[in-house]
């Protein structure tokens, strides 16, 4: 009998990370209901549930020990749904589909960008999960590209002007690259929680909330956008750095075999 109890509550540990991913599938599947029939406020706030779900089925697999080969890959076909097809969908409906219809091609492609991408970008993650760095994510993380998407609808609603398709093909396009590009965006997972700070890092945590309170949607949406713009500034910046360093090695070296040479004659 303690044996039948002890396996009982093996399982239902394992079944409530999995209770979360199905959530999160739930909040995915229900963002392409709410697109299609035009709810495109309700479509977006569904996939930043998704995102809080995709963010506590990990945390609680690893808080319990319950991590499985069957959870990782139950979670990646799940954001594929959530973060793959719901956000392409969505930017569809609300902005690409009014590039008008000589252009519906262009239209849907832009969307399918974004779905093919994403699942590219869940394929390699998943082959390159052991051998990564934590500290980096290589290529925009295809949570990073749904929660831009959403955010913008919610901003877009809230300052009551419509969005440019335009613009949005060129995001859309855009985002489908960071998705599968090597570039490299701070993960966050090295951060300890539990270390201690000092009280500064406190008060930009309570400014922080300030501004989210003061608005709930601006905010988050620049905050996003500076998240998705950062990987491209930052490896801009690591490639000058290390033009500036292989330029200052190689006047390193002319100047000391010129050096050596001078030597050489005065012997």
């Amino acid at each position: 009998m303690p044996k039948f109890k002890s396996k009982v509550a093996e399982r239902g540990v394992y079944l409530l990370p999995s209770l979360f991913t199905t959530m999160g599938l739930f909040a995915g599947f229900y963002s392409l209901i709410a697109s299609i029939q035009g709810n495109f406020e309700i479509a977006a706030w569904a996939i930043l549930a998704a995102a809080v779900f995709d963010i506590l089925d990990g945390r609680v697999a690893r808080l319990l020990h319950a991590e499985t080969d069957f959870g990782a890959e139950y979670d990646s076909l799940c954001d594929m749904l959530s973060f793959g097809v719901a956000p392409a969908i969505l930017v569809y409906f609300w902005a690409l589909v009014h590039l008008g219809p000589d252009l519906h091609r262009l239209s849907w492609l832009g969307g399918f960008f974004l779905v093919a991408c994403a699942a590219i970008r869940l394929a390699r993650f998943n082959t390159k999960l052991d051998v990564q760095d934590k500290r980096y994510f290589q290529g925009l993380p295809t949570p990073g590209a749904a929660l831009l998407i959403a955010l913008a609808v919610l901003y877009h609603v809230d300052a009551r002007f419509e969005p440019s398709p335009w613009l949005w093909l060129g995001f859309s396009v855009f985002l489908s690259w960071l998705m599968v590009s090597n570039v490299r965006f701070v993960s966050g997972k090295d951060i300890d929680l539990k270390q201690r700070r000092s009280s500064s890092v406190l008060l930009i945590i309570v400014a922080l909330v300030a501004l989210l309170a003061y608005d709930p949607y601006r905010v988050p949406f620049t905050i996003m956008l500076a998240y998705c713009l950062h990987g491209p500034l930052m490896s801009l910046w690591q490639n000058r750095r290390l033009a500036q360093l292989r330029q200052a090695r190689k006047l390193k070296r002319k100047k000391k075999q010129r050096s050596d040479q001078n030597q050489a004659n005065q012997d």
